[in-house]
C-alpha cells in the first residue's frame, strides 16, 4: 500500500513559522527515531519469523501443536534470500575448493532457550554429515540452490537387537533420499518422525534457513550425535540377512566421532535484525 503525504497549506500562503511549528508538533506526537526503527523492523520477514517462533515454541519440552507447525511452515515457505539480505548472484559465484572437503559457513540469527534461527551456506559438494536432533522439532527452508537430503527415523526402540552385527549399530528406516531445488516447500522433522536423523549434500552452492525448537543443549541432554549409515542387506563385516536384504528402506546407523574433521566457518549475521520483545 502506498501512502502519499499531503500539505495542509497547499494552494494557500504558508503562515510565518508554520513549518517550524509543524515540525515541533511532529516531534511531540510522532515517533522517535528508535520507535520508527522498531516499527520498520516489525514489518520485516525475519521479525515476523521471530514473533511466530515465540508462539510456536512455548516450552522446550513440548512438541508444537499441528496448527502452529502449519502456521510456521506457511511463513517459511514464502521466505526468500532477499528477506535475509542475501544476494543469490553472490551465492552462486561461490566456488568449491578443489582440494579436501569444502567448508560450510554458518551464521546464528537468533537463539534463546526455546528456539534458534540460523542459516547455513554450503558450497558445491559440501556435506553436513548424518546427525540427529534429540527431542527437537526442526524446520529447514532451502532458500537458494540445490541440495540432496537423506534422512532416517529409528525403528521401534523395543524391537529385538539380537541380530545386530555390532553393539554400535542401530536399525533405522529411510524417510527421504531426494534432490531439492529452491524454491521448494519447507522440510519438517520431529523428535521421533519426519526424518529426525539427516544429512545434506550440496549439489550447487546453496543456503538453508534452519529453525530448531528447542536448540541443541548438552545441559538439557540434547547434544548432537553423528552417524555413518550402512545398507541393511550387507553388514560392515560382510554378513547378510536374506529375509530383509531386498528392503532398501532399512539401514544400520553407526555412531561416529567426526569432531576433528567437521569444521565450519562461523560468521556474523548482517541481514535484517530481530528486535526482541
Amino acid at each position: 500500500m502506498k501512502v502519499e503525504a499531503t500539505n495542509e497549506y497547499e494552494g494557500e500562503k504558508k503562515p510565518a513559522g508554520a513549518k517550524r511549528k509543524g515540525e515541533k508538533l511532529a516531534r511531540k506526537r510522532g515517533c522517535s527515531r528508535g520507535t520508527r526503527r522498531r516499527v520498520q523492523a516489525a514489518s520485516t520477514a525475519i521479525q515476523r519469523l521471530y514473533v511466530t517462533c515465540k508462539t510456536v515454541f512455548k516450552d522446550p519440552k513440548t512438541v508444537p501443536e499441528t496448527a502452529n507447525v502449519e502456521m510456521l511452515q506457511r511463513l517459511l515457505d514464502e521466505m526468500r534470500p532477499e528477506d535475509l539480505g542475501l544476494s543469490t548472484d553472490a551465492l552462486f559465484r561461490v566456488k568449491s575448493s578443489s582440494k579436501g572437503t569444502p567448508k560450510i559457513t554458518y551464521a546464528m540469527i537468533y537463539k534463546c532457550d526455546n528456539f534458534s534461527i540460523s542459516i547455513f551456506f554450503l558450497p558445491p559438494r559440501a556435506i553436513i554429515p548424518l546427525h540427529n536432533h534429540p527431542g527437537m522439532t526442526v524446520f529447514s527452508k532451502l532458500l537458494a540452490g540445490s541440495v540432496h537430503i537423506k534422512s532416517y527415523d529409528w525403528l521401534d526402540p523395543g524391537a529385538s537387537s539380537s541380530s545386530k552385527p555390532s553393539p554400535k549399530l542401530r536399525l533405522a528406516k529411510l524417510v527421504v533420499d531426494s534432490d531439492f531445488t529452491a524454491p521448494c516447500d519447507t522440510s519438517i522433522l520431529y523428535p521421533t518422525t519426519g526424518g529426525n536423523i539427516h544429512t545434506f549434500t550440496a549439489i550447487t552452492a546453496c543456503a538453508v534457513l534452519d529453525v530448531q525448537g528447542p536448540p541443541y543443549s548438552k545441559e538439557e541432554d540434547r547434544d548432537i550425535t553423528y552417524y555413518q549409515d550402512y545398507p541393511y542387506s550387507t553388514y560392515p563385516n560382510g554378513a547378510t540377512d536374506q529375509n530383509v536384504e531386498k528392503d532398501t528402506s532399512l539401514g544400520w546407523l553407526e555412531e561416529i566421532d567426526i569432531s576433528k574433521d567437521l569444521k565450519m566457518n562461523v560468521i556474523e549475521y548482517l541481514g535484517p535484525q530481530v528486535i526482541e520483545g
